[in-house]
């Protein structure tokens, strides 16, 4: 893995050599479908069983809990429409908040076209919500409360346990879509005390297009997708085997190496945050100066567009937002959403760093960024 100045890490990741070596034997060699009883069905059947595992140990939940799935956004809205359509006898309340992720606030948009009732919590200047608000807006018919584990544009991490057990007091499920935490925090779905929780392959170096969804042992989900009895039936059809292989080396490497990786991630983040604020007066950080990932820096840069920052600065790969809708000229809306000026949303632009960025890379990074805020602002 290179990472010349590639600093989009929250966009996605390389794959680990490990994870591509674990998958190269199901590319290649072992092909069997693992629905078959012969030895090669029963070969890959084995492999999916423990790639399970690993995923499982990853949030510390037992195997039998996690549902493969193609990706962070059909866990999502697994979680979401599979908890609406097993619960709509009961109610049709759900709660999300501001921030979230298309892939959360779609189905929930999609949802409230079917006649569903959906609040929407604010955030803070920080990105966060206020547990004061969830206890307010849950209902009797509340069903399901989806706040993201971490915000992909900001990296405000979210007080999740506590708004989990403000959830389960009411008797509503709790969905957290920690797609950006893996490989970053460690997260045990346990103490966070949440019923659905989404994981995504690619933000921790495992290919794109695998994706698991944490369903806790007991709760109510229906399929939205229907056919044979793959996944304990929430998600019919033949498993992709190699992805499933490489997202279970993937959260084994994770397991094995995280605190080093989080530890690293934050001291590079904080060299390049002091670089930049240390030649560029009036930099301004949006999100949680103290909880949000170790790897994720948002920066508004006065008196500038990041876009045209980031124009003049080609040797930076770099954001001002969510990859999900990086084409729209519009401010963001999670900096909308948490009050921030449109001038100052204007300058935003998310620097998220990775585990093959080098020192070095922090520095050369550095020193293009602050020539092309200062190429801009004399202009």
């Amino acid at each position: 893995m290179t990472s010349a100045l590639y600093l989009d890490y929250n966009a996605t990741t390389p794959v680990a050599p490990e994870v591509a070596d674990a998958m190269e034997p199901y590319l290649r060699e072992h092909f069997g479908n693992p629905s078959s009883s012969h030895r090669f069905g029963q070969q890959a059947r084995a492999a999916v069983e423990q790639a399970r595992g690993q995923v499982a140990g990853l949030i510390g939940v037992d195997t039998d809990e996690i549902v493969f799935t193609s990706c962070a956004t059909e866990a999502n809205n697994l979680a979401i429409l599979g908890a609406a359509r097993a619960l709509h006898g009961r109610g049709r309340h759900l709660i999300t908040s501001a921030i979230e992720h298309p892939a959360v606030a779609a189905p929930m948009a999609h949802l409230t076209e079917q006649g569903w009732e959906v609040t929407v919590l604010p955030v803070d200047a920080t990105g966060r919500v206020a547990p004061a608000d969830l206890a307010g807006a849950l209902r009797g018919d509340t069903v399901l409360v989806s706040v993201m584990h971490a915000n992909n544009e900001v990296g405000t991490l979210q007080p999740i346990a506590e708004l989990a057990g403000l959830a389960r007091q009411r008797g509503a499920l709790f969905h957290t879509n920690a797609a950006q935490s893996a490989g970053k925090v460690a997260l045990d779905a346990a103490a966070l005390r949440v019923d659905l929780l989404t994981l995504a392959g690619h933000k921790f170096y495992a290919p794109k297009g695998i994706g698991a969804l944490y369903v806790r042992a007991g709760t109510p989900l229906a399929p939205v997708l229907f056919g044979a009895g793959q996944e304990r039936g929430l998600r019919p059809g033949t498993e992709n085997v190699p992805h499933i292989v490489g997202l279970g080396a993937a959260a084994e490497r994770v397991r094995q190496q995280l605190p080093e990786i989080t530890g690293r991630l934050r001291r590079q983040r904080d060299a390049l945050h002091g670089r930049l604020a240390e030649a560029i007066p009036g930099l301004v950080l949006n999100g949680h100066a103290e909880d949000r990932l170790p790897n994720t820096l948002n920066l508004a840069f006065p008196g500038v567009s990041g876009r045209d920052l980031l124009a003049r600065a080609p040797e930076v790969a770099a954001s001002v937002g969510s990859a999900c809708h990086e084409g729209a000229g519009a401010v963001s809306g999670v900096l909308g959403a948490m009050g921030v000026t449109p001038e100052r949303a204007r300058g935003a632009v998310r620097l998220s760093i990775g585990e093959p960025t080098g020192d070095d890379d922090i520095e050369a990074a550095a020193q293009a960024l602050i020539g092309a805020w200062r190429g801009l602002f004399s202009v």
